[in-house]
């Protein structure tokens, strides 16, 4: 039966079981948004494009689905570029569909024409534009593998608006066609016995492992060997104040597998490791159950890194705040943390330096960050996705201030598609990060061009139909975070903080 290429487009992904597309209409794009409807393929029309790369990333990531996100073509396109480079960086399976300018008018002035593929290939594993109709179905299927194999990230995929209004007739791609052929078990055997002969062996494991999947087979293969096992997920690198210690692991390590991680700037590129230390690079951690054939050592090893990652001040567990206010991110940290108690909780953090404090003073079964690319804005979008996907579970997202501007229309995204997470913004008035790289470069004369006024950002919320709550004092943070919880719907948070530097943590006299 003929069908329009759009039809192929949209029944393609509905038969690879996609269970949303995340998009922005645009003329080069409706022809799937009328086909959608047929495919009972469901949208998720969010305000702004990079947001639907955001939350097609954080769907990949929490879910282990390939993420999908639709966007039209030229500017549209290039909005979602720039989200695509987080995507990158933490190893999310994700595919940007672009809507593009006819294939018969190119170069010749067409409507948004652009050269897309070569925009967005920087940030993808892959990038490339549909070139006939009658490959429509294919090319979304080897996008959606690629996306998924070997290393993960996102692949774009450009479709001019001529080949979707036209007439094709075709099969559609069998559903095993989107999935990767199985990997083939690579040669464990030296690294095995690398890890198995050390004194101080460890495992660190790159950003793709970082969800909760991920992390049960880290530990699962830290259970069967011994070796510490860690994710590194954050561009502050060794001194990521949600790893606790770890330069003094790194230093202390005399074998070292980095599973899928880059040796790269977050590892000082190498130097970081001792120079006696063994470094063996891999895709991917060792098939854990041939580590199960072989004997591992006991010793103290694995509980003094358990120990050096968890290592927080002890100063924390009692820290207050003035009791007139602004309020220090450790005590927003510890009452945030009584809402993600619940199982299958999910935090989202986001920003620079309250970022920072977020990841180290609050943990989740689930968590979603900004990642290694560094980037921030992401919190809102990736807070809508994540309560998509996991609709009875309790999503916070923290966020700075800074960060909240980016995408704060998303708010009526969530409110119009009826996802209640809470956003606690921590509201220092300042792009903190930078201010703090200006104090300690330049000095407190030169720290000038960075703040921001003391905004009602819990105002903004409640303009889009979103619950909102100002939090001032110590005494009020408890109730408004319940009053948010309980709300119903998506709720905005906005707290005053001091204005701090991240933690960074040192043993004390060291």
């Amino acid at each position: 039966m003929a069908l329009r290429g759009a039809d192929v487009v949209a029944q393609s992904l509905a038969r690879a079981g996609t269970r949303h597309v995340f998009t922005l209409s645009g003329n080069h794009v409706m022809p799937i948004f009328d086909a959608a409807l047929d495919a009972k393929l469901p949208l998720v029309h969010v305000r702004h494009e990079a947001a639907a790369v955001h939350m097609a990333d954080a769907w990949a990531r929490l879910t282990g689905d390939v993420g999908v996100a639709l966007v039209t073509g030229g500017p549209g396109h290039a909005n979602a570029v720039s989200a695509l480079y987080t995507a990158l960086a933490a190893e999310s399976a994700m595919v940007l569909l672009s809507g593009h300018a006819p294939l018969n008018e190119l170069g010749k002035g067409a409507f948004q024409e652009m050269a897309q593929a070569e925009m967005a290939a920087p940030a993808c594993k892959a990038s490339w534009t549909v070139r006939s109709s009658q490959t429509l179905g294919e090319d979304l299927a080897r996008a959606m593998r690629m996306a998924r194999a070997g290393r993960p990230g996102p692949v774009h995929l450009s479709l001019p608006s001529d080949l979707l209004e036209a007439a094709v007739d075709m099969e559609l791609p069998a559903k095993e066609d989107f999935s990767p052929e199985p990997a083939v078990p690579g040669a464990d055997e030296e690294i095995l016995e690398a890890l198995r002969k050390a004194r101080k062996p460890l495992l660190i494991a790159g950003p793709a492992l970082g969800n909760a999947r991920g992390r049960a087979a880290l530990r699962l293969f830290e259970d069967t060997t011994r070796v510490p096992s860690i994710v590194m997920e954050s561009p502050r690198g060794v001194n990521d104040p949600c790893l606790g210690l770890l330069a003094e692991v790194l230093a202390a390590a005399d074998a070292v597998v980095l599973a899928g991680k880059r040796r790269d700037f977050t590892l000082r590129f190498g130097a970081v490791f001792s120079r006696d230390c063994k470094v063996i690079e891999a895709d991917g951690p060792p098939d854990c159950q041939a580590a199960a054939g072989k004997s591992w050592q006991k010793s103290g090893w694995r509980d003094e890194v358990h120990s050096a990652i968890a290592f927080r001040p002890a100063q924390w567990k009692t820290l207050a705040s003035k009791a007139g206010g602004p309020l220090h991110p450790v005590e927003v940290g510890r009452e945030v943390q009584k809402l993600l108690a619940a199982p299958d909780a999910v935090l989202v953090a986001d920003g620079g330096e309250f970022g920072q404090w977020a990841q180290a003073t609050v943990t989740a079964p689930h968590r979603v960050i900004n990642g290694v690319a560094g980037s921030i804005g992401a919190a809102l979008p990736f807070a809508a996705a994540a309560k998509l996907a996991m609709p009875g579970s309790n999503v916070v997202a923290m966020l700075g201030d800074g960060t909240f501007g980016f995408h704060s229309s998303e708010i009526e995204t969530a409110v119009r598609c009826e996802l209640a997470y809470v956003a606690v913004v921590g509201n220092d008035s300042c792009w903190n990060a930078e201010y703090q790289i200006q104090l300690r470069s330049y000095g407190a004369a030169r720290a000038k061009g960075l703040d921001l006024l003391p905004a009602r950002y819990d105002r903004v919320a409640e303009g889009f139909g979103a619950h909102g709550e100002y939090v001032e004092r110590p005494a009020g943070l408890a109730p408004a975070l319940q009053r948010a919880a309980g709300a119903g719907r998506a709720a905005c948070v906005n707290v005053m903080i001091e204005r701090l530097p991240a933690p960074v943590f040192r043993r004390q006299g060291a």
